[in-house]
């Protein structure tokens, strides 16, 4: 089980990572307001997302 969590939050954070920098880039060439305020919640959802699978990766996974 802790393999899986652990790629889950590798792939969480890579996800975080990516929204980031798309909207970033969208942002500084000047592209739809719109999409980069859609990216930017998307990003605060995708922290939140990554942040539940580290406490719970620390919750199970924490020695006893």
């Amino acid at each position: 089980m802790g393999n899986i969590v652990n790629i889950l939050v590798l792939v969480a954070m890579a996800f975080v990572v990516f929204i980031l920098g798309w909207g970033l880039w969208n942002m500084f060439r000047g592209g739809n307001s719109n999409l980069s305020q859609k990216l930017m919640r998307a990003r605060v959802i995708a922290q939140f997302v990554a942040i539940v699978l580290l406490l719970v990766a620390a919750f199970f996974l924490a020695p006893r």
